[in-house]
């Protein structure tokens, strides 16, 4: 009887200190989370553009991923993921760990594709840490094009509804589809994974015009090959493109169609996180290596904080009603 005692005795102590180990190891799991998030970040941080290498969002990311890198004391290594106009990469980032260790560039793709049900997310499920930049569109031709200013390719694109080839960088084109609204032009939109591999189509003449963001354009512009013919803004730009007419100088009436390009993480990520990264860009856009790339491209820097960004987000849903309607018809 005794010795059964003492085996009950000795198995209640061994499943005290059991429970007694674990609550200290929860203890110190909880303690260890909260100093990691303090610590945050302490290892390279992944950030996903959600397009090929070499155009306009892609050149942005870099950079500012190298300024980030000099305020976070961490490598911010830029990866590039295709397809779906963005989706792919956008659901990738989406559905990452929610510890801010994998970031998404949100353009205005994360809005329009949602909208236009090309997307498995939906643009609220994305917290929207800062915007970096904002871009209107510039209309170009190939250098060797017939087409030598705007009223030329727009008589020609009338001549013949339904037979020049527009190069878009995504599809549906959220610069296509109001620019042939506001002129009502009818032509061939053909659609590529980025604006690295639609400009290659202009600049072949395969396509006879694009419509991208300057920064995606400007080395081709400055070295010849593309004639920049009209942008789609309210006022003129600064900078190479200063002699450039809006559309809006040519009677068409569009205002400004572009895009955004900002940082997103999962919506459930620490706050303690996101405000480390929000601060983070803040400090980044203001940092001279990155004023001075941005300028040299034609990327025009547009910062807003988190709360603001995601104002600029509501209020661009909007605004994308009528684009996502006409989409919606061109596929019907």
């Amino acid at each position: 009887m005794k010795n059964s005692l003492k085996f009950v005795i000795a198995g209640l102590m061994i499943m005290s200190l059991f429970a007694s180990g674990c609550a200290n190891q929860s203890n110190s799991n909880s303690t260890g989370a909260s100093q990691n998030s303090e610590k945050y970040p302490t290892k390279p941080i992944e950030l996903i553009v959600p397009f090929a290498a070499g155009g306009g969002t892609d050149l942005v990311a870099r950079a500012l991923a190298e300024s980030m890198k000099t305020e976070l004391g961490k490598d911010v290594v830029v990866i590039n993921k295709t397809g779906g106009s963005g989706a792919v990469g956008m659901n990738e980032g989406l559905h990452s760990k929610a510890d801010g260790y994998k970031l998404t560039m949100a353009t205005r793709e994360i809005v329009s594709l949602p909208l236009l049900e090309l997307a498995p997310f939906k643009t609220s499920e994305f917290t929207f840490v800062g915007n970096v930049n904002r871009d209107p569109a510039v209309l170009v031709v190939s250098s060797k094009s017939k087409f030598k200013t705007f009223e030329d390719l727009v008589a020609d694109i009338e001549a013949k509804p339904g037979k020049l080839k527009f190069a878009s960088a995504a599809a549906p084109s959220i610069y296509g589809i109001p620019f042939a609204q506001a002129a009502n032009l009818d032509f061939i939109t053909v659609p590529f994974q980025g604006a690295a591999q639609a400009v290659i189509e202009v600049l072949g003449e395969r396509a006879e015009f694009g419509l991208y963001n300057p920064g995606e354009v400007t080395a081709q512009i400055k070295s010849g090959d593309l004639r920049p013919l009209a942008i789609m803004a309210e006022d003129r730009l600064e900078g190479d493109l200063k002699d450039v007419p809006t559309m809006k100088e040519k009677g068409i009436n569009v205002g400004w169609a572009g895009t955004f390009r900002g940082l997103a993480v999962p919506d459930n990520t620490p706050d303690e996180v996101v405000k480390i990264l929000e601060d983070t860009i803040g400090k980044a856009v203001k940092d001279q290596k990155f004023i001075d790339f941005m300028a040299k491209q034609n990327l025009f820097i547009d910062y807003l904080n988190a709360g603001d960004f995601e104002a600029m987000v509501e209020k661009d849903m909007k605004a994308m009603d009528p684009i996502v309607q006409a989409a919606k018809k061109q596929e019907n």
